[in-house]
């Protein structure tokens, strides 16, 4: 049976990545602290990561490892750095030592946010936060020491864990109205369908840089808006502009304003389509993803 190692396996995508593929693969998985199943591993430090690897032997190796937090990263580069650059090229070192895959999380954050039509795999990125830089270098560490990879992108991403969707959900149940940008756009993503794209990727030899988002996308308040519909709720979205949210909560890190991406190569290579998000959404909020 194939061995697959997932980093950060009590996120979003970890547990979207354990119910993909059920009894199909031996999971290791690892996250921060150990429990739940979870064997503790620091990715930051390379010895750790090569002892696991080294001990385990993975055919494959899934990063969903990251530190998310977009405004804390602007005042922990040096944490950022560690797991977004550093953690990636530990794990593409000890994949290339034991011949394993490799397959990297990455984000829209890659690029400055001021497009104008959907990114894709060919656009040069230019991130504009701690965050989207320390991705990059994650990025580029990856094509330096991995033999074989796939990065994918991908961008609004919700699922069994804490997201924009559920944070949504929850200020319904107190709040008439909610306040939310509608001049930032992109691409809504369930994590049960970025799983599904992992899990079409991984078995082939179509390696490289993939975006992998839902179909279709929209702005924060549409997407708020969509989740109230679908939920029943009666809570109202006032709009307001980046300007005017960043005015009211201050110290907010930079967002992109366009984040569309467009999953072109998976288009180019493949036949694999992830679903429109309106779809995906409506079948994460009925409880099936």
């Amino acid at each position: 049976m194939k061995k697959i190692l997932v980093t950060g396996c009590n996120g979003q995508l970890g547990r979207a990545i354990n119910q993909e593929y059920g009894n199909e693969a031996e999971f290791i998985n690892t996250d921060v602290q150990a429990g739940d199943g979870a064997i503790a591993l620091d990715i930051t430090k390379v010895e750790d990561v090569l002892a696991l690897v080294r001990e385990t032997k993975p055919d494959v190796i899934i990063n969903c490892a990251a530190h998310t937090a977009v405004d804390l990263c602007e005042q922990q580069w040096d944490s950022a750095y560690r797991i977004n650059a550093i953690g990636p090229r530990n794990l593409s070192i000890a994949a290339s030592e034991v011949d394993a895959k490799l397959i990297h999380v990455s984000t829209d954050y890659v690029f400055d946010g001021n497009g104008s039509r959907p990114y894709t795999e060919f656009d040069a990125p230019g991130p504009n936060s701690a965050y989207g830089k320390t991705k990059l270098e994650g990025e580029n560490f990856v094509k330096a020491f991995a033999g074989k990879y796939f990065i994918l992108r991908t961008a609004w991403l919700y699922g069994d864990g804490k997201n924009f969707v559920k944070t949504m959900l929850r200020l319904s149940e107190s709040h008439d109205k909610v306040t939310v940008v509608d001049d930032q756009v992109g691409c809504p993503t369930s994590a049960s369908e970025l799983a599904k794209m992992i899990h079409f990727l991984e078995p082939t030899e179509n390696y490289g840089l993939f975006h992998a988002v839902c179909e279709g996308s929209c702005s924060w308040a549409d997407l708020a808006e969509e989740t109230f519909k679908l939920a029943g709720k009666n809570t109202v979205v006032e709009r307001v502009s980046t300007e005017e949210y960043c005015r009211r909560n201050p110290g907010q890190a930079p967002r992109p304003a366009y984040s569309i991406l467009d999953d072109y190569m998976i288009k180019l290579t493949s036949d694999f389509r992830m679903a429109d998000w309106k779809d995906a959404l409506k079948v994460y909020l009925s409880g099936n993803a």
